[in-house]
């Protein structure tokens, strides 16, 4: 089967082979992907920016139907419609996984970065990865499942409340995903972006998003100050790893609010308006990728009605199109893109 596969580090070295088709095995599933969503963090692997365990088929946000189960397995069958965390082996001793938070387990293994993942015909999981998919969520918007599950994460760190004012700074995928689930919450959202992104600052709109503000053109403080009667917000997302969104952050939040960081940053050190931080007393919470039980309800959201991840998608191409998939993306044009596979 053909496969996209980060062959070396460095950039470029991501090639379609030709590989051997898996086999699943004791606790496992097999998959046939429908379709897989491109991540940030796919461009970064393809970049050179971030590090994986090469030769390793990348791809970790991914829906499809099992054609295969292995011995052991007695809660899917074939023909299941699924999706499937990233999460392909913890250690299942450490303090982490005891609580359930395999995001943060030191021996995890991931797929499409540790493991071969969904930029392929076939990828296997385990079995206690695996979510079926609700009558009402298809192949599309199940393969946004991972960042909705990351969305949902970020958001549920929150001590978000019917009637909070919230901002989501950034209007990529995360940023719209995580500016439903505020919505989903109650929360009334402002979502920030810049003149390039009026694509996606439109599509925030036809969200239902309260508020789309490009910054180089708006005043966002009077927006913010004007719906919060000069108090602040209540939470501020920062979901685009951009360095002045912290300062903005911080700026646009109420004294106690609170400050999610979910994007990630170009480089580890950056300079940080700490006083803000102390004069205010904000709290301040790192956020790092999702966890077993962000799935079923990032599901259910969807089921519902009050995610529609689907909407982000703007285009689509097969594996064997990366090098216009990834045109498509840099320059701008798109929100979210996926890939289907090939015989």
């Amino acid at each position: 089967m053909k496969a996209l596969m980060k062959k070396e580090l460095g950039f470029g070295s991501l090639e379609l082979v030709e590989v051997e088709e898996p086999k699943a095995g004791r606790d496992q599933v097999k998959i046939l992907v429908k379709y897989a969503g491109i991540c940030g963090s796919d461009l970064h692997t393809y970049e050179g920016k971030y590090k994986v365990k090469v030769p390793v088929i990348l791809g970790h946000e991914f829906s499809g139907e099992i054609v295969e189960v292995g011995e052991n397995v007695d809660d899917f069958k074939i023909g299941d419609r699924v999706t499937s965390e990233t999460t392909f082996y913890i250690c299942g001793e450490c303090k982490y996984c005891y609580s359930g938070d395999y995001n943060l387990c030191k021996s995890r293994k991931g797929l499409g970065s540790q493991q071969n993942g969904g930029f392929t015909k076939y990828v296997i999981a385990r079995k206690e990865s695996v979510h079926k998919l609700p009558e009402n969520v298809d192949y599309v918007s199940a393969a946004l499942t991972e960042p909705l599950a990351c969305a949902y994460h970020a958001v549920s760190k929150s001590d978000i409340k019917e009637g909070d004012i919230v901002v989501v700074l950034g209007p990529g995928p995360i940023g719209l995903l995580t500016a439903q689930v505020a919505k989903s919450y109650g929360a009334k959202v402002v979502i920030t972006g810049l003149e390039k992104d009026k694509i996606r600052l439109e599509k925030a709109r036809e969200l239902g998003i309260d508020f789309a503000v490009d910054i180089q053109n708006e005043d966002v403080k009077k927006i913010v100050d004007d719906v919060t009667n000069g108090y602040g917000a209540d939470i501020a997302f920062e979901c685009a790893g951009a360095v002045p969104a912290v300062k903005m952050g911080l700026d646009l939040l109420r004294k106690k609010g609170q400050y999610i960081q979910v994007g990630i940053f170009p480089t580890a050190e950056i300079m940080t308006d700490f006083e803000k931080i102390v004069q205010k007393e904000i709290e301040v919470i790192g956020c790092r990728s999702q966890k077993p039980r962000d799935w079923e309800p990032s599901l259910k959201l969807m089921d519902d009605n009050l995610v529609n991840s689907k909407a982000l998608v703007t285009h689509e191409f097969k594996i064997t199109e990366w090098d216009k998939a990834y045109e498509t993306i840099k320059n701008g044009d798109a929100i979210k893109v996926i890939m289907t596979p090939v015989e």
